[in-house]
Parts: C-alpha cells; structure tokens; sequence
C-alpha cells in the first residue's frame, strides 16, 4: 500500500513527509506509526538495531511507557530522491518527574510505494527544568501555529 508523497522528493513533499512522521510519532500509537515503515525496515536508534515492524512496535511501546508526555518537532535538513535527513527535538518527563529534551537527526531512506526502508537515529538527550520546556500543546500532533524548531531557535 502506498504511502504518499512519494519519491523522488520535492522540498514541499520531503516536508510533508517529515511533518507526517512528526504527526504520527505525536500520537503515540506504535501500530499505526509502524505500517509508515516497510515489512522488513531497518532501524539503529541510538545504539540499538533492529529489523521488522513487529520490532518497531516492541521499541515504540517501550519507549513510550518511559518517555512520558513525549512532544516531538521534525524539520528537513536535506533531500535528495528517496532519501530525507531531517532534525528533530522533542520533550519527555521519566517517572520521577525529570524533565528532558532530546536533540537528534534523522536519517530516512524510502521505497518506491512511500515507505521507510531504512532509519537511522543519532540522539542526546538533555535534562531540562520543567520551566525551560517549550513544546506545552496538548497530547497529540503539534497544532499548525505553533513554532517549529528553527523558530525556536533549536
């Protein structure tokens, strides 16, 4: 089933496709954001790899049950054919209430129907104080008006 846009990316389309992923990974629901990947993507996030989206969901579900009130910005830094490199930085509290702000990039290869082969995450987090957080909308996708991360100043 075809994900579109599709390849070869435009600047609109590779930024759609970003902001898809980024809406997505918002809504916290590791099923649906998995079936954006292919049957067999490849992952490294961080130093851990894994291959399937049976594993996307497993890493997702994790993830998600310790990253608590995760907010997440994507934005493009390159495009070219099926490939996207996009930045990205999001907000999570651990269960004792630590606050952190997580900075990466991204590095996305897709197939010919839309869908990521290939992902590849380098990321650092950082603790922040509850008062320096800057992503305060509600659970679920960023709203359209508010700031991107280069509006940020991130």
């Amino acid at each position: 089933m075809a994900r579109p846009p599709l390849p070869p990316f435009t600047a609109e389309t590779a930024a759609q496709k970003a902001r898809m992923a980024e809406d997505a990974w918002n809504g916290r629901d590791p099923a649906k954001v998995a079936l954006a990947y292919t049957p067999d993507s490849r992952w490294r996030n961080r130093s851990e790899f894994m291959c399937g989206r049976d594993a996307i969901v497993a890493f997702l579900t994790a993830k998600w049950e310790r990253e608590l009130e995760y907010r997440l910005i994507k934005e493009v830094w390159a495009f070219e054919g099926n490939r996207i490199a996009a930045r990205f930085a999001y907000e999570w509290h651990n269960a004792a209430g630590d606050w952190f702000r997580s900075y990466g990039n991204e590095n996305w290869q897709f197939d010919a129907e839309g869908l990521m082969a290939v992902r590849l995450a380098s990321i650092n987090d950082v603790p922040i104080s509850e008062g320096e957080r800057l992503f305060h909308w509600p659970q679920g996708p960023r709203p359209a008006d508010h700031p991107g991360l280069s509006d940020l100043g991130l």
